[in-house]
């Protein structure tokens, strides 16, 4: 009995695999050992790299509410230790928000915790 292969279910598969490819450069998008492979890198990487985005812009919101801060004498880490010995309960990334789009609210909330 000759043996028998799913071509189907094998084609389908490479064929995933290989739009998931389309953009590469060289043989990266139409040979499917090299495309198996860099498919498999770049999952890898946006994986990772969707847990790193998160630090990335928390980060940027450090950065953006620590000049705001000098803006008005004040240094990042003295403003965030008054703001949590304050308790209040606002996060880096609507501090960023308020200091990039309305200065005003910020230097309102400034205020209230340097008192």
């Amino acid at each position: 009995m000759p043996r028998s292969v799913n071509h189907v279910a094998s084609k389908a598969r490479r064929k995933k695999t290989l739009k998931l490819a389309k953009g590469y450069f060289g043989r990266r998008k139409n040979v499917w050992t090299v495309a198996k492979n860099a498919v498999e890198k770049g999952l890898t990487y946006a994986y990772r790299d969707r847990r790193k985005k998160k630090g990335e812009f928390r980060s940027l919101w450090i950065m953006r509410i620590n000049a705001a801060c000098r803006e008005h004498g004040v240094s990042y880490s003295q403003f965030m230790g008054k703001l949590n010995a304050k308790e209040m309960e606002i996060n880096r990334k609507v501090l960023a928000d308020l200091a990039m789009n309305d200065p005003k609210g910020f230097k309102a909330v400034l205020d209230t915790v340097m008192k």
